[in-house]
Formats: C-alpha cells, sequence, structure tokens
C-alpha cells in the first residue's frame, strides 16, 4: 500500500547527524483472531464458543477525535496495526537507530490466570515473528500475565532468550501497587535477564482510577493518569524493590515527569519522620529514584513558558533520567521540533535523544 506521509513529523533538520531511540512506539493488535497461530486449540475453542472480542486499551478509544495521528490507522485495524506505515511514517523519516515497542493489549483485565497467561504467551510470540524480526531497528517489550507472578516470571525467562526484546511491561493502573512483594518473581527474573521494568500508562484493574471515586469524563481520567505513576514509585521504594533488586531500572511509559520534582520533596520530607516505619530504605527517597527511575518525555506537559520547563528539569537534579519518545501513533505534538524541550543545553539533548535509553536499556544493543 502507499504510505501517507504525516506532515511535520519527521526528524528536524537540526537533529542530521545524531542518533535517535524512540523509547515509546506503540503496536496495537489488529484483531484477536491474529493470536490464533500461537494459542494452543483449546484457548481458539474457548474464545470461539465464548465470544469473547478484543481487549484494546481503554486509555485511547479507538474513535475519539485528535488521539491519533491522521493517516496512521491502515485500510483495516486499528492505528499501530501496520508494521508498513509504522516504517514510513516513523523509522524511516525519523532515521530511528531503534524503536522501543509497547503492545497495551489489555490482558490485565482478565480474570482466568490461565487465559491470561495464554494470551501474553501468544501476544509476545506474535510481536517476536510478525513485528521484531522483521525490521532490526525494533526492539520489544514483553507483555506479562500480571495477574499470576510466577506465570510472568516464566514469560520473562521466556522472552531474555529473544535479544529482540529489551523490557517487560505492566500496567500502571494495577489491582494492587506494583512494589509488593508478591510481583518480586518478576523483578527478579527481570534483574537476571537485564531487562528493564517498564511502567505502561493504563490498565484496567476494577479500581476507581482517581482516590475519590471514578470520574465522570474522560478528560479526567486522562489528565488523572499521573496519579498512579506517583503511586507506583513511592511503593517500588518503600517496599525496597531496589534494595532487594539493585541492577533493576523502572521506566515510566507516557506518563509525564513535570510532577516527580515536587514528589520527591514530599517523600524525602515525610521519610525523614517515618523512616523507622521502612528501615531499609537507607537513602532518601529522591536518591533511590535517581537511580533506578528513567521517564519517556512523550506527552510532554509544556507550559506557555519555556524557561519553566527547563527549570523542572533542572530539579530533577540527574540528567540521566529522561529518555526520547514520541508516542506513535498517538498525536502529542503538531510539529517534530517540539517533540523535545526548546533551549535544553547540547549535551542533555544527547544524553535525552540516544544516550539515556542505551545505559538504561543494557540489552539494546
Amino acid at each position: 500500500m502507499a504510505v501517507q506521509q504525516l506532515e511535520n513529523y519527521a526528524r528536524p533538520e537540526q537533529w542530521t547527524g545524531l542518533e535517535l531511540v524512540d523509547t515509546d512506539v506503540h503496536i496495537n493488535l489488529p484483531g484477536l483472531k491474529n493470536l490464533f497461530p500461537y494459542l494452543e486449540a483449546r484457548w481458539r475453542d474457548y474464545i470461539t464458543e465464548s465470544g469473547m472480542g478484543g481487549l484494546p486499551s481503554n486509555l485511547y478509544p479507538s474513535n475519539a477525535p485528535n488521539l491519533f495521528l491522521d493517516g496512521s490507522r491502515p485500510e483495516q485495524g486499528p492505528a499501530g496495526s501496520s508494521l508498513e506505515l509504522l516504517q514510513g511514517q516513523l523509522l524511516d523519516p525519523w532515521q530511528l537507530q531503534y524503536a522501543i515497542l509497547n503492545c497495551t493489549y489489555a490482558i490485565d483485565s482478565i480474570h482466568n490466570d490461565d487465559l491470561a497467561a495464554a494470551l501474553a504467551r501468544a501476544l509476545n510470540r506474535w510481536q517476536l515473528h510478525e513485528w521484531l524480526e522483521q525490521d532490526d531497528r525494533l526492539r520489544g517489550s514483553a507483555v506479562l500475565p500480571l495477574q499470576n507472578p510466577a506465570f510472568a516470571a516464566k514469560e520473562v525467562e521466556w522472552a531474555a532468550e529473544h535479544s529482540q526484546f529489551v523490557q517487560v511491561t505492566v500496567p500502571s493502573r494495577s489491582r494492587e501497587p506494583l512494589g509488593r512483594r508478591g510481583f518480586w518473581p518478576i523483578y527478579k527474573a527481570a534483574q537476571a535477564a537485564g531487562f528493564v521494568v517498564g511502567v505502561q500508562a493504563g490498565g484496567s484493574s476494577g479500581n476507581p482510577t482517581t482516590p475519590v471515586g471514578w470520574p465522570t469524563y474522560f478528560v479526567e481520567d486522562y489528565v488523572n493518569v499521573p496519579l498512579a505513576f506517583q503511586t507506583q514509585l513511592m511503593s517500588f521504594v518503600t517496599e525496597g524493590v531496589f534494595v532487594e533488586f539493585p541492577e533493576l531500572k523502572v521506566a515510566t511509559i507516557e506518563g509525564g515527569f513535570s510532577w516527580l520534582p515536587p514528589m520527591m520533596w514530599r517523600f524525602d520530607k515525610d521519610w525523614k519522620g517515618l523512616r523507622r516505619e521502612v528501615p531499609w530504605v537507607e537513602r532518601p527517597p529522591s536518591e533511590v529514584i535517581r537511580d533506578h527511575v528513567r521517564m519517556t518525555i512523550a506527552p510532554l506537559d509544556r507550559p506557555d513558558d519555556p524557561q519553566q520547563l527547563l527549570e523542572v528539569i533542572d530539579q530533577l537534579m540527574c540528567d540521566d533520567m529522561l529518555m526520547f519518545s514520541t508516542d506513535y501513533p498517538h498525536a502529542h505534538f503538531a510539529n517534530s521540533a517540539d517533540a523535545l524541550p526548546t533551549g535544553i543545553p547540547d549535551e542533555l539533548r544527547t544524553k535525552i535523544m540516544s544516550g539515556n535509553a542505551h545505559t538504561t536499556y543494557r540489552r539494546l544493543s
């Protein structure tokens, strides 16, 4: 098919010659039956006989306007379901060295542990054979059946056997905080494999998406996305995940970053008074977060005054945390030059564009 070029969506001229790693590129399953070649007969029969439909992410309603780039949807299937479009609209015009794929299929919404594990296995094998093995610039994130950490750890071990995978992903809106000890078999396997644990925006936990209950409107739900990330980072630190797994890196994907400095200020302040409750947290939480947490930059919460965003970045007090991302095929900026904060120093720009990704994703190259 003829690939439509997206207007103002390509590598800006001023980035010529610089390495560029996109740490958040979305792929979508065209339909549940696309997984049938990777499922056992019992599960194919189960899905057919039950009339089970698809499991698309609930964070981006498929028909909502302005959420996807115009021209990024193939003739059949949802946006992000065409490798040819991904190559022609992102990989080639942006001249990416690598693109890290994330598949936000709502396997976490399933209450049957065995079915969730079967679908996660099938989804990861579909991703490997139909995406990662088709283009050397692609790297994958294995989806995990978080319902059962033992099953999830086995999937981590399978993914570790394939060099194309660099990350495992879990939803930010999980059924319980991700630092809980029950999840630790996942982190043990991820650290052993050299995987980053990507906490991806979204999830179908069944819990209200705000601390005070269910919102009325989608705009409330969307603006509240960072609340889940704040909760998860506090859980990782206070439960002692990074003490038990000192080499583990966590990447927050599609959650923004401008909220982090004030959260770290409050976290440090209250830790000083309550640290006896969590004696294993021997350092200020902000130090732990800076050492172990990385963040994709899209969507970029950009104030009208560019200087204000630069001040927020300075308040992170760490040049290693931010990683470039487009979040393709989602529409977060009208002009490619707006994908990065304006006015950042050249050295920091280079780290954001590729250096931090290479340091974080040990399996990247």
